[in-house]
Order: structure tokens, then C-alpha cells, then sequence
């Protein structure tokens, strides 16, 4: 299964009406071609149906990046920027946002020598508050296309960050153990995060488990374990019931994600869990962690 968000921003560029379309056309250009000769190309997507001066700009931009697979999005400041239609981008994009500006440079199409993105910069983060829009702003946010190109491979592992909660379940088996307060953590601030959660008992896990007794599956992935334990195989007479139990998680994992893209577990290892399970989890929590399915 997938569960590690693969991040894909669409740049777009937009531009005040008072300054040449071209400052910001050639500056993207510069940008994009500061980023692929550094960075993977893939992570990146630039939208060409238009440079945004107004807010059937914004509205043709933002469904060219959606038709194009992108779950993250960079608004760049070529000059000083229409600070409505460019805050309307982040506020109307389904995904996490970032603002990056030019710096000023000796360029031919510069209005009197003058681009003003950085001017644009401190307006854009002004009117982003005054729309309770949450957008990234690095905090060099105003910079070459060299630095600018870094400051967006700074911000895919937050977007990463963002996008998987925003699509993520929890899956926990409780109660917590006794004078164990940390198990449970504060549910009410994972759901300001967009993360759902569902909790069970440790009985709907135990009863799943007992019901994989004799799965088909096991004796397959008992001996996956045993090639990559190799001389490490210390109980082997175990490996079933660790088989069992993996595949216990993993058939509930889809068979209760929902309509959730991403999947975390949260459970307990002691103190009952060894006496009734016969066996500590630790073994299966780090194979399923290696996964790309994290255990808490």
C-alpha cells in the first residue's frame, strides 16, 4: 500500500497590472530552470494557462495545477503582485501554500529599474491575515531564482506534512495502561489538524486476531520474517503468531481506512498484551513502520 503523500506544487506566477506581464513570464522561466537543474523536476509543476493579474486568472490557474495532479502550490511574486486575486489562489487551493517573491535584479524589463515583488511580498502576507488564509512563508522569503528554487525544496516536506494529515486516520487500540496518561494523546488538537480517528478496544483487536488463526497467509509471512531476521531468528517457534497478528493490522487497516488515503496505528504493548496475545508487538510495529504505516 502507498501511504507516504507524494508532493507535486504547481508555481504560479502572478504579476500587477501596472508592470509588464513579461517580468514575471521571464523571472518563472529563471525559477524553473534554477530548480531542474538542482532538483528532482517531478516534485514541480509549472502552469502556463496563465500569468494571474485578476481573479478569472486566479480561477483558470488554480484548475490548471487540479487537472495537472497538484496537491501543493507556490504562488510566486514576479513583481509587486494584485494582492486580492493572489491571496484568493491559496484561499480557494484545497492543499498547503507557500509565498515566495523576486528579488530586485538588473533586468532590462524592469520598470524604471524596479519590480517591487518584495514591496508585494510584505502586502500579500498583510491580506492573507486580514482572509484568516494559512499560507508558508519562508523566512527568506524574497530571493534570486537560485534561492528561491531552494526555498521550494525547503517547503515539500511540510507540504508532505500537511497533505497526509489532511487525508490521515488513526487507528488506536486502547485503553491506555494504567498511570500511562501519554497513550491517549489530546484527541480534540489531532481534529483541528483534519486527522480522523477511530478507537477501539483491545478486545475488537484481540477477537480480529483470534479470528486470523489458521490463516492461509501465515506460513508466507513467517517466512518473509525468517529471511530478513536471518541469524537474529532467536524464537522462531513465535513467528506464527507475529505472522497472525501483522496480518490481522494490516487486513483492518483496509478494511476500516475508509475514505481516508493515509493510515497510522496507535496501540499498547503491556501490560496484558503479552499474557493474552503471547507475544510483545515490537517485531510487527517496526515491519509495519517499515511499510510506510507508522505505529505509535
Amino acid at each position: 500500500m502507498n501511504n507516504l503523500p507524494e508532493v507535486k506544487i504547481g508555481i504560479v506566477a502572478v504579476s500587477r497590472d501596472c508592470f509588464p506581464e513579461s517580468l514575471s513570464v521571464n523571472r518563472r522561466k529563471a525559477l524553473i530552470e534554477a530548480y531542474t537543474s538542482k532538483y528532482d523536476a517531478v516534485a514541480i509543476y509549472e502552469c502556463h494557462a496563465c500569468i494571474v493579474e485578476s481573479e478569472i486568472h486566479m480561477v483558470q490557474a488554480l484548475e490548471d495545477i487540479k487537472a495537472n495532479g497538484c496537491n501543493a502550490l507556490c504562488v510566486y511574486l514576479g513583481n509587486f503582485g494584485p494582492e486580492i486575486s493572489e491571496t484568493l489562489l491559496a484561499k480557494h487551493f484545497d492543499g498547503p501554500a507557500m509565498y515566495i517573491a523576486a528579488a530586485e535584479e538588473s533586468q532590462n524589463d524592469l520598470v524604471g529599474g524596479r519590480g517591487d515583488a518584495y514591496c508585494g511580498m510584505l502586502n500579500a502576507s498583510y491580506n492573507l491575515k486580514l482572509r484568516n488564509v494559512k499560507a508558508y512563508i519562508p523566512e527568506n522569503p524574497v530571493g534570486t531564482a537560485a534561492e528561491c528554487a531552494d526555498r521550494i525544496h525547503e517547503f515539500i516536506p511540510i507540504a508532505r506534512a500537511i497533505v497526509g494529515l489532511s487525508s490521515l486516520k488513526i487507528i488506536s487500540f486502547g485503553p491506555r495502561p494504567l498511570n500511562f496518561l501519554a497513550c491517549n494523546a489530546p484527541i480534540k488538537q489531532l481534529y483541528n489538524l483534519g486527522v480522523e480517528i477511530e478507537e477501539n478496544s483491545e478486545l475488537d483487536l484481540f477477537e480480529a486476531f483470534k479470528k486470523h488463526e489458521g490463516d492461509e497467509r501465515i506460513p508466507a509471512k513467517v517466512k518473509e520474517m525468517e529471511e530478513e531476521l536471518g541469524a537474529g531468528n532467536k524464537k522462531p517457534e513465535i513467528l506464527p503468531k507475529l505472522a497472525q497478528y501483522e496480518l490481522t493490522l494490516l487486513d483492518w487497516i483496509e478494511a476500516h481506512r475508509g475514505y481516508r488515503k493515509y493510515v497510522a496505528i496507535a496501540g499498547k504493548c503491556w501490560p496484558a498484551f503479552q499474557t493474552q496475545f503471547g507475544f510483545v508487538p515490537c517485531y510487527v510495529n517496526s515491519r509495519l513502520t517499515g511499510m510506510g504505516i507508522p505505529v505509535l
